[in-house]
């Protein structure tokens, strides 16, 4: 099995202070590949707009809340939780 290489994308600097990304930007930023972004738009999992019917576009804020959903608490977090709940 072959392993793809995800091409590196040559952006415009500043691209990152955008509040609106092109499906290229976006795969910058999630540092994902290109059929992943597609099957996450497809599956609903990650919200997008389409203006015209074609070109997709994505929110910033969007992509970094899905990229920071379902966290995964550290064990001192989770000791924390616990001594807490132990207290009340």
């Amino acid at each position: 099995m072959q392993i793809e290489d995800t091409p590196k994308i040559t952006l415009t600097p500043g691209w990152l202070a955008k509040e609106v990304l092109s499906f290229k930007e976006a795969l910058a930023l999630l540092d994902i590949s290109a059929s992943m972004l597609y099957k996450l738009t497809h599956q609903r999992a990650i919200s997008f707009y389409k203006p015209n019917g074609k070109l997709i576009y994505f929110k910033k804020e969007d992509l970094l809340s899905w990229m920071l959903s379902n966290k995964q608490p550290s064990n001192d977090e989770v000791s924390s939780d616990f001594l807490n709940k132990l207290k009340s």
